[in-house]
């Protein structure tokens, strides 16, 4: 498994737990992906170790010859004009989404388009409602009311305190023995929770932090930590712009649950749920079936607009 990437080198993880410095075999490339790097952490690989080519510190080194079809995959556009993609990590089991009610403010609009997202990767997804301990009443009952909207569409939702310490062996649980990614807004407390997680010190949080920081997405290092518990994070600045794919438009409602169940009860196979009469998934909003601000978050992706993308 490749566990760091630094561009034209590879740190893989064999089988029996050695790491092998590593590079590409010949001329290596994915068939149907135009991607800038065609290897990234939490690629699975076939690897040949040399005897006789050894690196600057006198180790053995390796050579990928093959890529293991990956379960799945996030991508980030090239930041050149061609169409070409960088693939930020690979073979995830599951994201999490840090939110915060205040300190900073998370919106559900934000939430909503990363979930969206997160169906389009088939990446499962799970929101984590942090520093619970600094909410007043009226926050905890927003809190509380997001965390229904969600469960009930079928997100899992956890509250954590890291003041408190609660939540996190209920986190541990969910990431034991998964590859796993942090996402969510700088400040929500990424660091704080992996600091708690990792009590060791070998993630050093801090360059993770500074790595997420706005403005600051140009490397393509990445890298993959392991927990005690036997879970792994991916730590790359890529995935603080996980952001939503370029979709149809038709191709959106399919990507928020709650609306696709009910797609075969519209009137017209490509109804939009906008003005259509005899619209199912009109009726469920206007019913509280389907949460208001689910609603408006679908509309703002099938317009575009920019305000929705925040």
């Amino acid at each position: 498994m490749v566990i760091k990437s630094t561009g034209s080198w590879y740190t893989v993880k064999t089988e029996d737990g050695n790491l092998i410095e590593s590079r590409i075999k010949g001329n290596l490339r994915l068939k149907g992906i135009r991607s800038t790097n065609p290897i990234a952490v939490g690629d699975q690989v076939e690897l040949t170790e040399s005897k006789e080519d050894n690196n600057d510190n006198g180790e053995t080194v390796g050579y990928i010859s093959k890529i293991i079809p990956r379960t799945n995959y996030i991508i980030r556009k090239s930041p050149n004009l061609s169409k070409e993609s960088h693939i930020i990590a690979a073979n995830i089991d599951q994201a999490f989404l840090i939110v915060t009610i205040q300190f900073p403010v998370t919106s559900t609009t934000f939430i909503d388009r990363f979930l969206v997202s997160a169906e389009a990767y088939r990446i499962p997804c799970h929101l984590i409602f942090n520093k619970t301990d600094l909410y007043n009443d009226e926050q905890t009952e927003v809190m509380n009311s997001w965390i229904e909207i969600y469960e009930n569409i079928g997100y899992r939702c956890l509250k954590l305190s890291a003041k408190n310490n609660s939540g996190f062996e209920e986190l541990k649980s969910m990431m034991a023995n998964k590859t796993n990614v942090f996402s969510g807004h700088s400040g929500v407390g990424k660091s704080t929770i992996i600091n708690i997680l990792h009590p060791t010190g070998k993630l050093k949080t801090g360059e993770i932090s500074e790595a997420h920081s706005s403005g600051k997405h140009t490397t393509t290092n990445s890298e993959m930590y392991e927990f005690e518990f036997g879970g792994y994070i991916i730590d790359t600045p890529g995935i603080k712009g996980f952001g939503v794919l370029e979709m149809e438009k038709e191709e959106i409602s399919h990507y928020f649950p709650e609306i696709f169940k009910l797609l075969d009860g519209c009137q017209y196979y490509n109804c939009t749920h906008t003005h259509e009469p005899n619209c199912i998934v009109k009726k469920s909003v206007e019913e509280g079936k389907i949460a208001m601000s689910r609603y408006n978050s679908y509309l703002g992706l099938l317009d575009g607009e920019e305000k929705y993308r925040n």
